[in-house]
């Protein structure tokens, strides 16, 4: 890293931490209370506790009540307050004058809210959830305030969340890793399994309400992913009435919509939405041009291909869903979901292979055109139904979950290529390949505690994967006709079972001193595929987690955790099927992969000021063993199935040796006045150690900013920008990537209605990428040309009658989506 990059972001580091000190202030007094429902008398959870300095119409502190109403508000200085308590369904209550002196606690008591009927324009909701929260064991991007992701995809709103990075193709990594567990609402599914980038692609950003960050998953979670897990949150609604919204948007690149509706009567709710997208019609300019050395090194074999391809992708998802409150205690929700996303990429390249001596003459010179054509499509049902039982016993629980997931795929590709010289007769191929697969997951979990100071938690699960794959390919022969070809046609089955057990408990020690939270998760992994002379292994994983923190003050906390992680290999990973949509550029899986270990450790700081600004800090150490890692071969000839294929790199995964991770991560908000900046940086340096070659050590960071500005008539402006810097793997270097986005929104008709503009890229049609790629006898220099710029207009209108009422049993019941559950 040069000099100038270290001083620009040591620069970029220290500006933000002396913003911070700026807006901090000593911890003063705080403020608590209860809120209570003045009907049944039950306590009023999430219920929006705002603080007012005297005579401002702007909150300055505030929080939400817990699952017992109350509330503790730290951090504010000796003064005159006015306290004001908000939630869906309540008339607002006002408490003037409440005094905070002494540096110590202004109790102001029992808090009574008297519910209300009104329509949806009538609701004034004052405070809202800050963008990114900062938990014990997770980071938390709050989505629906983010404009610049507006009439989005799931992809562009997690192009905002700390320690995630995203590169132009829609590849994710968090802190650095792209081995990342996916799920949505808490639970696994099918629609990640073919194609996580086109999955990721066909969810609408209007569809998501937050995005959970797990960098260190506990023993209750599945061991599965060595970057750890993001979780998807939808959007929902518990309150009582109908309601519902719609969202369209439309652009240049890019169009989506969506429409929910829910129904909540009594201790009964019911949810459905449809949402659909199509990314249109794009052109991406590519160039490669490799240099290779046959064994004796006396001939130079030079490949240039030049070319386009129109590309496009379209999805669409529905489901539906319910709650019951059975009872008091009991707890009943179930969700039916259908999924289809595919593609389309047709292509022509031009071709000019020559083969030339050390000095530069000219062997041979023939050129050629490729014609290509390749096509994806999935369809998958998602099932689930979750049953949840609690106790008289406070935080005693027991839950049961069922999930199940179905999906269709299907690939297709066709390649021909045309010799202009030689007297070569055409050559070329076309491949079917459909598929099924079926993933069941069971689990049971359960929660008892013991005193205030320990929880128990323990449980058991069990996957159960199935999948069937055909592979139907043609090769053409001289007369322009296809005839099957036998070595490249078969079927194969694909079966994977894991049985796991966690022990866990979350401790408070040396009088709330330290908490913390260990345990160890226990998996028994049998695989079988009946790919041709292929046996795979069963093996066991014990996989232990601990995480402690310490509350430095009311505001400020810091913790350390440590998690041990494997990546299994997947079926497209290990089935031995070669794509060959391109004769020069041939990839296969590798069916004797074995699963990579992770060692994951991390220590985090974070501190919130009373002026609203807040600052997180994390570094993290990761080592991984067996290291799955994609690795390029270049041959002169690979014969596969009888055929010879000349002038050939063949891609292909293998467990190399290991790879270390260091870096460090830093997120700060920051309001002034109508001003909000976040930014977010991540450093790392990840080192490659490979048996029998040269460790290979690359250091990347990434830097964003964020600004929004609140205008007057319910206006808002933001401005994003974001730069992941090109790093050095083992065989070339990933190349860098930036892009800006600009967006304003204006929301009338008492909120209920917005509209706003969007802009990607305005001043750059293209984003150029370069990829290089080395080995014993080659080097590649791979440039495309992205199209990213995009125009875009979006409308969000919400639409209901609402009767509020906060029922007299679901105390227990109006709890967040949580984790994973089961795991």
């Amino acid at each position: 890293m040069s000099t100038t990059i270290k001083v620009t972001i040591s620069l970029f580091i220290l500006n933000i931490l002396i913003s911070f000190q700026a807006f901090s202030q000593n911890a003063k007094g705080r403020i608590s209370g209860k809120i209570i429902d003045g009907a049944t008398k039950q306590a009023v959870d999430y219920a929006t506790v705002s603080v007012f300095k005297t005579g401002s119409t702007s909150p300055f502190n505030g929080a939400s009540s817990d699952a017992k109403g109350n509330f503790n508000i730290s951090n504010i200085p000796n003064g005159t307050y006015k306290v004001t308590v908000d939630f869906l369904g309540y008339q607002r209550q006002t408490i003037d004058n409440v005094v905070v002196a002494n540096n110590g606690n202004t109790a102001i008591g029992t808090v009574v809210l008297n519910s209300a009927q009104t329509t949806l324009k009538d609701v004034n909701i004052v405070a809202k959830a800050p963008v990114v929260e900062s938990h014990i064991d997770k980071m938390v991007y709050n989505a629906a305030n983010d404009l610049t992701a507006q009439g989005g995809v799931a992809i562009d709103v997690l192009k905002k969340v700390p320690q995630v990075s995203v590169d132009i193709d829609g590849n994710v990594e968090l802190q650095g890793n792209a081995n990342i567990r996916f799920l949505i609402n808490g639970k696994p599914s099918s629609i990640f399994g073919s194609s996580l980038t086109d999955a990721l692609q066909s969810i609408p950003a209007s569809q998501i309400k937050s995005i959970e960050v797990i960098t260190s998953p506990g023993a209750k979670y599945d061991a599965t992913g060595t970057g750890g897990i993001i979780n998807i949150v939808l959007k929902d609604s518990k309150v009582q009435g109908v309601n519902g919204t719609v969202n369209l948007s439309a652009g240049t690149r890019l169009e989506n919509g969506s429409l929910n509706l829910n129904v909540r009567k009594g201790n009964f709710g019911a949810g459905v939405f449809f949402s659909g997208n199509e990314q249109l019609n794009s052109t991406t300019y590519t160039s490669n041009n490799r240099r290779s050395y046959n064994d004796e090194r006396d001939t130079i074999t030079t490949l240039s291909q030049n070319g386009d391809g129109q590309f496009k992708r379209s999805g669409y998802q529905s489901g539906f869903n319910f709650q019951w409150d059975i009872s008091k205690h009991d707890n009943l929700t179930g969700s039916v979901g259908f999924n289809h996303f595919g593609n389309t990429n047709t292509g022509l390249t031009n071709q000019d292979q020559q083969m030339l001596s050390p000095m530069g003459n000219v062997y041979s010179d023939l050129m050629s055109i490729r014609n290509s054509d390749s096509r994806f499509k999935s369809n998958s049902t998602d099932w689930s139904l979750d049953y949840k039982k609690t106790f008289k016993k406070e935080g005693q629980e027991l839950e049961l979950l069922y999930t199940s997931s179905y999906g269709r795929n299907n690939s297709y590709y066709m390649q021909q290529q045309t010799y202009l010289n030689g007297g070569y007769q055409p050559s070329g191929s076309a491949s079917n390949n459909p598929g099924r697969d079926h993933e069941t997951n069971i689990s049971l979990d359960y929660t008892e505690p013991f005193g205030k100071n320990f929880t128990l938690e323990a449980g058991a699960k069990a996957v159960i994967e199935h999948l069937s794959n055909n592979v139907e390919t043609d090769s053409l022969l001289a007369d322009g006709s296809y005839v099957p070809n036998a070595s490249q046609t078969y079927g194969f089955n694909y079966d994977r079972k894991i049985y796991a057990g966690y022990l866990s408990g979350s401790f408070s020690l040396f009088n709330k001193f330290l908490d913390g939270k260990a345990g160890l998760r226990y998996e028994r992994t049998n695989t079988t595929a009946d790919f041709p002379g292929t046996t795979i292994p069963g093996y066991n994983t014990f996989a232990p987690s601990f995480l402690i923190s310490h509350k430095l003050s009311e505001t400020a906390s810091i913790k350390f955790a440590y998690s041990y992680r494997i990546e299994r290999p997947d079926y497209g990973d290990l089935n031995p099927f070669y794509n060959i949509s391109d004769p020069h550029n041939i990839s296969t899986g590798n069916p004797n992969l074995k699963p990579e270990i992770g060692h994951n450790y991390e220590v985090g700081y974070s501190k919130s000021f009373n002026s609203g600004a807040n600052f997180t800090t994390s570094a993290f150490y990761r080592h991984n063993t067996q290291d799955i890692q994609v690795f390029s071969t270049y041959y002169e000839t690979l014969n596969i199935g009888g055929t010879d294929y000349t002038n050939v790199t063949l891609t292909q995964r293998y467990n190399i040796g290991s790879q270390t991770g260091v870096g460090l991560n830093l997120f700060g908000s920051v309001p002034v006045g109508k001003l909000s900046l976040r930014s977010n940086v991540q450093l790392g340096e990840r080192t490659n150690s490979n048996p029998g070659l040269p460790s290979v050590t690359g250091f990347a960071y990434r830097v964003n900013l964020n600004a929004s500005y609140q205008f007057p008539e319910n206006l808002v402006a933001e401005v994003f920008g974001n730069y992941n810097s090109s790093q050095k793997n083992i065989q070339g270097t990933r190349p860098a990537f930036a892009f800006y986005n600009i967006a304003i929104r204006k929301q009338f008709l008492n909120k209920m209605a917005s509209i706003g503009l969007t802009a990607a890229n305005p001043f750059n049609r293209y984003v150029n990428q370069t990829t290089t790629t080395y080995g014993a006898n080659f080097s590649q220099a791979n440039l495309r040309q992205v199209p990213f710029r995009s125009f875009g207009i979006s409308l969000s209108y919400k639409f209901g009658k609402l009767e509020f009422k906060k029922n007299k049993d679901d105390n227990n019941n109006q709890q967040g989506i949580p984790g994973e559950p089961g795991r």
